[in-house]
């Protein structure tokens, strides 16, 4: 069965999900990363991508995920049809590393982006990155250079992460500086740790 031991991580765009999936493995956290296989998937799916939105949408082999994005957040139905085809496949890659995980009888990570927008995991337990949104949106322009509308159209896309919040059973706090995150992604290891050791 997938999913025994499974924790959920999530949070929202540029609340530093991808910082805390590797800090938390280099304090010994397994992690299976949604994201870089749906990465791989899409990649593997270049030829369906050019024959569903089109050439533009490659570059060379590879599928242009910036302009993908762009094109699939300005329409949700093009974004359904995109969601439609890669989410069982995605879903089914990440069961079967569970599976796998599973095996060791101790807590693992699924780093899973729309987590609780989704429901598509039987994953008891959650931990949101958590950054207000403010923050957010300042650290999603930075990074991405969007202007401020598109960059709320993304961020807003996803559950509020005040709800997020909420829903979690544990929170990492990453609304300050690297120091701090590092502190709290040892604290949630602990936690975890004093829990099923």
């Amino acid at each position: 069965m997938a999913f025994e031991y499974a924790i959920a991580l999530t949070g929202g765009i540029a609340t530093g999900k991808s910082t805390v999936a590797s800090l938390l493995a280099l304090n010994g956290m397994r992690v299976i990363d949604a994201d870089t296989i749906s990465h791989e998937i899409l990649d593997d799916s270049a030829s369906w991508v050019r024959d569903t939105f089109g050439e533009e949408y490659l570059s060379g082999i590879k599928v242009d995920r910036a302009k993908l994005g762009t094109l699939i957040f300005s329409d949700t139905s093009k974004k359904k049809v995109l969601e439609d085809f890669l989410h069982p496949k995605i879903r089914a890659e990440i069961e079967q590393r569970s599976i796998k995980q599973d095996s060791f009888k101790f807590p693992y990570l699924i780093d899973i982006p729309l987590f609780f927008e989704k429901s598509a995991y039987d994953i008891k337990e959650s931990v949101v990155v958590y950054a207000p949104s403010e923050i957010q949106l300042a650290r999603f322009m930075k990074r991405n250079g969007y202007s401020q509308e598109e960059s709320l159209r993304r961020i807003n896309s996803q559950m509020a992460i005040e709800e997020k919040k909420k829903r979690a059973t544990w929170v990492i706090d990453n609304s300050q500086n690297l120091k701090h995150l590092q502190k709290e992604c040892e604290d949630f290891v602990e936690k975890i740790k004093a829990k099923y050791l």
